[in-house]
This record gives C-alpha cells, structure tokens and sequence, in this order.
C-alpha cells in the first residue's frame, strides 16, 4: 500500500482503513458470488442482505425506535433542503429555522420556495461563532416543525443542548456528525444526513424520519422521487440506490457496532478534540473563533493566526508533511482540521507536533 497522508478535510473525508482494504479485496468478487457490489441488482438476494444487514446494525447503534423510518436516499443534504418542507409543512405551511451557519442559511433559503418560513434566531451578527439558546416560547405554536443544523461544518460549531420545542416536531441536519456522538432519536421528528462525513462515500443521504410524519402532503402534485412515504414502502428500492455507497456504509456501521459502538466512538473523539483544542488554547499563536467552548464541534476544529498569509504558509507546509485540506472554507479563511470518526488519533497527534513546530519557527 502506498503511504497515505492524514486527509483533514471537511468532506468527502477519510474512510476507515480496515474497510477499505476489505472492500477493495472483495471488489471483483463479492463474498464469493462472482461479481461486484457495483455489478449486482438491487433487486438481489445479494444486496437485499447488504441493505437489511446495514439497517439493522444502524438501528443497533443508534437505538432508533421501531416507529421511525430509515431511508437510503441519494442527493445530499442539499436534497433535504427542498424534501424536508414539501412532506412536512403540510398543516399550517409553517416552519421555524434557526441560523447558525451557511448551511442552515442555504435550507431556510430553499424551503422559503415551500413555506412561511420564520428566523427563529440565529448568530449571523457575531460570523456564527455561537450557538444560540432558545427554548419553546421562540417558536410559532402552529409551526409544522423547526429546523436545526447540529454541527456546523464550516464555523466549528455545534450544540450542546437539543432544543425543546414542545410537540413541534424537531427536524436536524446532522451531515457533519452523525454517529460521533450519542443522541436520543425520539427528540427529533427527523434527522438526515449526507454520507461524506462519518457515513461513508459519497452518494448516499441517510434520513430517520418518525412514521406519522410521512405521507400528509398531496401525493398528486409531488414529484414522486420527493415523497418520503414512497421510499419508505419500497424500503429505499423504488429506484436503483446507491448500491455501492450503502455497502460501504454497512461496513462502518459494523465497524462502530463491533468496537463497543457510538459511546466508545465518542470517547475516542472527545479525546481527539481536546487534545487539539487544549494546545490551540494555551499556544501563543493560534486561536480558536469559537471561544464559548461548549459551543465547540467535536469533529471540525477552526483555527486562525491572524494573519491570512501566514495562514496560507501553514497550509502549504502541513501539506509537504502529509497533512492536507488543512485550510479553511473559502468564505472565512483561516485553517480547518476536520477529525471525523476514521481520523485516529496518530493524525492528531502528528498535527499537533507540526502546529508546535510551525509556531516555534513563526513567532
């Protein structure tokens, strides 16, 4: 195997090396039945066992509840931007959204093509470096549902709290941390999640919606691949899925479900985090712009120097020591470790030594 360089980047990211080493020798042949995930019909005894063997485990791990629905779907995140209110603002045409990055901003835009869309708060005033607290008495009581986004890929940000929203159900992109931590799925009403993070390749969305929330809209006027309930009928076969993408995303489940599962994933990522965090904090030369630390994502780590050229310098230097994406999103600058579920620990570590480095030979 050739040497590989620790991948920090926000997404597509690293996967699993074990996974891929046992993907790539069952590529030609799949467990012995002559051909590849990629070749086979999804309408296979094959693939049925990969797809049923991928949600159970799923359902393991994350303990959903039997009256929750589990979609493999296709079209990112950005899909559930539009899917999201055309199946669920259905009474009052409703919704509420709270802001707390670019990718909230981008679902508030989209759904304002489908629904009364509210601001209910957001922390755009202070470049989303907080998340803000809100409770009941912030949302309209009428309100189809209110959306969040979890962890926000691009500030460094994420919730600490689930908001309370009483019996408005509480829908949540959950792209850029899904199964890093656990969570308690009968708070939410729904929950997606694009595949590039934790999950696996990219190509696949995941969404866990709660069953009496599909199918109220007018099913003759929605476009057919949009309707949550005809995936869920078909048990996300109603056309030809991600077949490859849903193996892979299997494979990491069963990963995660034999390590201990998402409480010693979590374990190993609050390990990581803080160890990066504590030497941003006490080093003279990088600072973190998330300084409520309870506001801090466990899985993208932002950081700066104040100085956008010696921001630059960082980057390219890190990138000769086999450590790349390391900037930051073009619309803010600065450097981004993103250390998702398959970054372990030694690329951490390795980032710190260099951060030490870069920092003796800057200041």
């Amino acid at each position: 195997m050739s040497e590989r360089v620790y991948n920090f980047s926000a997404g597509p990211s690293m996967l699993p090396v074990d996974i891929m080493e046992d993907v790539a020798k069952n590529l030609l042949n799949y467990n012995g039945c002559g051909q590849s995930v990629m070749e086979m019909s999804h309408r296979s005894k094959e693939f049925e066992k990969i797809l049923n063997d991928a949600e159970a485990n799923l359902r393991e791990i994350m303990n959903i509840p039997d009256n929750y629905k589990v979609l493999f779907l296709q079209g990112g995140g950005t899909l559930q931007f539009s899917m999201v209110p055309l199946n669920l603002a259905v009474g009052s045409g409703k919704a509420d959204y709270i802001i707390t990055g670019t990718w909230s901003k981008k679902a508030a835009a989209e759904a304002k093509k489908f629904a009364d869309v509210k601001i209910a708060a957001s922390s755009e005033e202070s470049v989303f470096s907080f998340i803000p607290k809100v409770g009941k008495s912030d949302f309209r009581e009428d309100a189809d549902f209110v959306h969040i986004t979890f962890n926000n890929t691009i500030y460094g940000t994420h919730y600490s709290y689930i908001p309370d929203t009483g019996d408005i159900p509480l829908v949540v992109d959950m792209s850029s941390c899904i199964l890093s931590e656990g969570i308690d799925i009968s708070k939410f009403g729904l929950i997606y999640a694009g595949a590039q993070k934790n999950i696996g390749p990219s190509g696949i969305t995941m969404v866990i919606v709660r069953e009496d929330l599909i199918g109220k809209m007018d099913s003759t006027s929605m476009p057919i691949y949009l309707d949550y309930k005809i995936h869920a009928d078909n048990n996300s076969l109603y056309n030809t899925p991600n077949c490859f993408g849903i193996y892979v995303a299997g494979e990491v489940f069963k990963k995660i479900k034999n390590m201990g599962g998402i409480a010693e994933m979590n374990r190993i990522n609050v390990s990581k985090a803080t160890k990066l965090y504590d030497y941003i904090d006490a080093s003279t030369l990088y600072r973190c712009p998330v300084e409520n630390k309870e506001d801090r994502s466990l899985m993208n780590v932002v950081f700066v120097t104040g100085d956008a050229d010696l921001d630059k310098k960082f980057v390219a230097e890190a990138k000769r020591e086999g450590m790349i994406n390391l900037n930051g999103h073009r619309s803010i600058g600065g450097m981004r470790a993103s250390i998702y579920n398959a970054m372990p620990e030694e690329g951490v570590e390795a980032l710190i030594e260099f951060m030490k480095r870069f920092e003796e030979a800057n200041l």
